[in-house]
């Protein structure tokens, strides 16, 4: 483990060459910055290419946007808000990654949510800057996952090793843990309303989608469950606390 005694330290992750944090100007990082604000974009951009060595080659303020950017890209790191108005930079996380596996995803984010900081991490984001904190780190962090490491200040390196061996213990006792916890925000809300009996086209109703995409999200809560129909689901979703059953 290599430590920086400022507020921030990295955890090494790969024992490659890279670590020396070398950055060429023949070879400069490649950034794409997902981001629902102009101005913070274009203040990051600046920022970035100020430094020696690094260069923004795409901003998106939407998950769909951000998804054909990386796929035309492949930049070495995507620095992605959690947080983009309608949209969840979580949500889009994996895609991400199939889109870019090379890529490294740094997150930045002006909220402080430490559950919904450790999901992302979960789905492959390899470090986490606050908003709050100095133009510096930035920086430095983007090098740092660059170089195959990953970047955490204390406070979310204490949960997350606490976080870890929780899912640790709690996967020995249930084989099922681990698909549950990859279901999305979203994916958990369609469950919500299937399990209060609603259909399709209700559920699109309340959460202000189209059927389409309603159908689109069953399908893929089916195959991360391994159910086969809706009433499968509601029971699994009883029996594994996904919902809490009503009261008589």
């Amino acid at each position: 483990m290599s430590v920086d005694m400022s507020r921030n330290y990295a955890i090494n992750a790969n024992l490659t060459s890279r670590s020396a944090m070398a950055i060429s100007l023949d070879a400069p990082i490649r950034i794409v910055l997902v981001d629902d604000h102009m101005i913070v974009r274009t203040g990051l951009r600046m920022l970035i290419e100020s430094q020696l060595g690094m260069i923004v080659v795409g901003e998106a303020a939407k998950n769909a946007e951000a998804l054909v950017l990386t796929e035309r890209e492949q930049p070495n790191v995507i620095l992605l808000d959690l947080n983009l108005g309608e949209d969840r930079g979580i949500d889009i996380l994996p895609q991400l990654l199939r889109a870019a596996p090379q890529s490294r995803i740094l997150l930045l984010t002006g909220v402080s949510n430490t559950a919904e900081h450790l999901r992302a991490l979960a789905l492959g984001a390899v470090g986490l800057v606050l908003k709050e904190q100095a133009a510096d780190i930035l920086v430095k962090a983007i090098a740092k996952v660059n170089a195959g490491e990953v970047w955490l200040d204390r406070a979310m390196m204490a949960s997350v090793i606490t976080e870890l061996s929780r899912k640790r213990d709690a996967e020995q006792q249930d084989p099922h843990v681990a698909d549950i916890a990859a279901l999305t925000i979203r994916e958990r809300e369609v469950i919500a309303l299937i399990c209060e009996g609603l259909q399709n086209k209700a559920i699109g109703q309340r959460l202000h989608i189209s059927e389409t995409t309603v159908r689109h999200h069953l399908t893929a809560i089916f195959d991360q469950l391994g159910v086969t129909n809706r009433l499968e689901l509601v029971i699994y979703s009883y029996r594994h606390n996904i919902i809490k059953p009503p009261h008589k």
